[in-house]
């Protein structure tokens, strides 16, 4: 082990006595967020005084520090984070973990020699999708939690930025960024630090999404032969004994290069567990993975006794010099484009497919084509590097057969897509909320996020489409759940579809627009795209005709405000 490079090892932070732990029990590296654009807004965080007051104390004893600015950022509040990223550059704060592509684009453009890291909300999971982002300027990417040994050493390999993967902590239902269902039954947004953590109430009578801590520490050898960057801890909403305890663990198994013992295992436990740990994720083995903090557990960490005493070496200052750059200019979004009014939609199935001439494209999945119903695909939401060859397979298959639009839904599709010839749209997972999205370069035309309302939809100058009706996903799960719906406490029901080896979690209610139709036009909306699932040939007829009509409709739906 002596001969591999050690990656950073990089602890959370929530407030200055976290930080102070996570530096004194060994961290090469910080990360923490201001008061705004991070997604642990409930932390305690940092005021622009106590950054700066961090940073000096973190490079006076040769660590790190990397601030979050990690939430979707709408048009109106893009100068408010150009300004705080500019004050973050002034004071020496080594990167920015981002999240939101528009942000980065501007970024680059007045900050260009501030160290940006991809964050985990763009979903990144694949060769391809690096390659995009190192593009657009970044140095380094947190990867998926969801990926494999055998991923991630893929990933490794063909990677053309510096990998980050999480080692430790809590774990999401649903892939990052890709997670709907607290804006959508909550009004509070998971992409805007504002997540009411669905996944941990009960579902079918059980807990079926609430999933233990990740906790590699026994798989530390297998993780140095990667060539991992960074090793990052999740808990910025934890104590500062928890932050103390799980760095002071992982420094030393690095140091070490070994694997946690039973001991060492059990000491992390202590200080917080939901019924143990998993590493199910890394190992492909996703039959124990469910786990609820119990009263036991919270009992332990009451008890464990974490003393914070100051164990760090001596390191050499960090020293960041920069060019006095001045404050960014002003930005302002240009008039949405008017673009050519066009129809589109997608069906679960070629069976289900109805299409009187009022869509102009008809979407199927990917691996269900049939060039009989429909002339577009949809791409898989994830496609690994360990899975992209049938993934390619299958592309070039369907443009042989009549295929000759895609819907996109991450970075690392386009090149896949662009190579074969086909025509892109950007889908919704995407995430675009502002009009400074990398990706209108890519796309003919882009769905917005489903989290924008009417206005914010206005503001966006982009060739922009937006979902009108359909029972948009609210989870993309990598474990599959074993159930045909979900009901949660209250009665409300969420259909599960099946794409590939995952889940797919449906919101219970469809978007309904059609009498809505000139308060959709009056916000630049030319192109409108509609999702359908379960509904059958007869009931798609009737919408269409709603549509075509400007109808109410009867029953719940959810709206675009």
């Amino acid at each position: 082990m002596s001969n591999l490079k050690l990656p950073e090892l990089l602890s959370p932070c929530g407030n200055y006595d976290s930080l102070k732990a996570a530096v004194f029990a060994g961290a090469d590296a910080v990360y923490l967020g201001g008061t705004a654009f991070n997604a642990r807004i409930n932390a305690d965080n940092f005021d622009n005084e106590s950054l700066k007051k961090a940073v000096d104390f973190c490079h006076g004893r040769g660590v790190k520090l990397y601030v979050t600015l990690n939430t979707l950022v709408y048009d109106r509040r893009l100068n408010e984070a150009l300004s705080f990223a500019h004050y973050l550059y002034g004071i020496g704060v080594d990167a920015l973990i981002v999240a939101d592509g528009g942000l980065s684009v501007l970024l680059k453009k007045y900050l260009p020699d501030f160290e940006l890291h991809a964050s985990t909300q763009f979903s990144s999971h694949n060769s391809l999708s690096s390659a995009y982002l190192k593009k657009l300027g970044f140095k380094r990417f947190v990867c998926a939690r969801e990926l494999s040994l055998r991923d991630l050493k893929r990933l490794c390999e063909k990677s053309e930025l510096e990998v980050e993967m999480f080692c430790h902590g809590a774990l999401c239902a649903s892939h990052s960024g890709q997670c709907l269902m607290s804006s959508f039954i909550g009004g509070r947004s998971g992409n805007r630090g504002e997540c009411a953590q669905p996944c941990r109430m009960s579902y079918n009578g059980s807990f079926p999404l609430s999933l233990k801590d990740l906790c590699l520490a026994s798989h530390i050898k297998e993780i140095l032969s990667l060539g991992v960057a960074s090793l990052k801890i999740e808990g910025r909403m934890k104590s500062p004994s928890y932050v103390y305890a799980v760095t002071d663990v992982y420094r030393r198994l690095l140091d070490e290069g070994r694997n946690a013992t039973p001991k060492e295992i059990s000491s992390l436990a202590a200080v917080f567990s939901r019924g143990g740990f998993t590493d199910g994720y890394f190992t492909s083995d996703h039959s124990n993975m469910i786990g609820v903090r119990s009263e036991k557990d919270k009992s332990k960490t009451l008890q464990s006794n974490v003393k914070i005493t100051d164990k760090r070496l001596t390191r050499p200052r960090v020293i960041v010099k920069r060019a006095d750059v001045a404050p960014p200019a002003s930005v302002k979004p240009e008039k949405p484009k008017k673009t050519n009014k066009i129809n589109t939609a997608r069906f679960l199935s070629a069976d289900k497919v109805y299409n009187d001439g009022y869509f102009d494209i008809v979407y199927l999945p990917l691996f269900k084509f049939d060039p009989s119903k429909a002339n577009g695909v949809v791409m898989p939401a994830v496609v690994l590097d360990t899975e992209s060859s049938s993934v390619r397979a299958a592309l070039e298959d369907a443009y042989k057969k009549g295929a000759r639009h895609v819907l996109c839904g991450n970075t690392g599709h386009i090149a896949l897509c662009r190579d074969i010839g086909y025509t892109l749209h950007g889908d919704y997972r995407l995430n675009v909320v502002n009009s400074f999205s990398p990706f209108k370069e890519d796309f003919e035309d882009i769905i917005l996020s489903p989290e924008l309302n009417l206005a914010q939809i206005r503001d966006v100058d982009a060739p922009k489409s937006v979902i009108l009706y359909g029972k948009i996903p609210v989870m993309l799960l990598e474990r599959r759940v074993g159930a045909a719906h979900l009901r949660d406490r209250r009665g409300a029901s969420f259909p599960v579809v099946k794409e590939g080896k995952r889940d797919i979690l449906i919101n219970n209610v469809p978007v309904y627009m059609a009498d809505k139709l000139k308060d959709v036009e009056a916000a630049g909306i030319q192109n409108r795209h509609f999702i359908f699932t379960d509904e059958s040939e007869q009931e798609v007829s009737a919408i269409i005709e709603k549509y075509k009509k400007g109808l109410p409709d009867s029953g719940d739906f959810r709206r675009i405000k």
